[in-house]
């Protein structure tokens, strides 16, 4: 998974990237509402932790923008000095999904942390996974749809699983390559470029077919659906 962190205290900063590396997710962190919100323009998170006090906006109106402006689903976690109940209330109707209190047990914060993931994210370590006619099996590596079976490179089969277990949303070109080849892997542009190819190819994810994927130039990759007339 990818997080991303905006909290102005270097030093919480620190300590909550450490903490995200050890559970083995990928992380970006900011130290402003603004650095976050224009990383946006061409990066994307599968969750957000936000400090209540940022020296240009708040954490409530920062997770408020996310909900209304990009990303309506993205599990975010709210932290901060404040702990009465209004404060609470106020975080949690700005669109947070779970707040914690200064200072920060790591354990709970961990625990926190793959909480929301696991609601938010269900299925997505499940060995057998389908999406309309396309079968996923990650024992053997394999993809199956109208009666044919395609067996897929190990990064072949995470990238286009990631693909299919986020329909519809962008992924940019960082996300997809730290989440397949790792957050320390040098891989080259193209070699993203040619493994959606292979993918296209081998799937049959074109336009007209029931799922196709689409390049947003400079950005990344999203896999759109085919509606189905009712």
């Amino acid at each position: 998974m990818r997080i991303a962190i905006v909290e102005d205290d270097a030093v919480q900063r620190q300590m909550m990237e450490q903490v995200v590396h050890t559970l083995g997710h990928a992380c970006q962190s900011y130290g402003t509402g603004a650095q976050y919100m224009l990383a946006l323009r061409r990066e994307t998170f599968d969750l957000l932790i936000v400090d209540w006090e940022l020296p240009d906006t708040s954490g409530p109106q920062l997770a408020s923008w996310t909900r209304q402006e990009c990303l309506p689903t993205m599990p975010i976690l709210m932290v901060t000095l404040r702990s009465e109940e209004s404060d609470i209330v106020q975080g949690l109707h700005s669109g947070a999904d779970d707040f914690m209190i200064k200072p920060l047990r790591v354990a709970e914060f961990k625990a926190r942390i793959q909480a929301l993931l696991r609601r938010a994210y269900p299925a997505s370590q499940e060995p057998l996974q389908s999406f309309g006619p396309y079968h996923f099996d990650r024992n053997s590596l394999t993809v199956s749809f109208e009666q044919q079976q395609v067996l897929l490179t190990h990064r072949e089969f995470g990238l286009a699983l990631l693909l299919f277990q986020n329909p519809g949303r962008l992924m940019s070109r960082d996300h997809l390559r730290e989440t397949v080849w790792g957050q320390n892997a040098e891989v080259l542009s193209r070699t993203l470029d040619t493994h959606i190819s292979r993918l296209r190819q081998m799937l049959r994810l074109r336009p007209g077919r029931p799922y196709s994927v689409a390049a947003v130039y400079g950005l990344g990759y999203r896999l759109d659906a085919l509606e189905q007339d009712s």
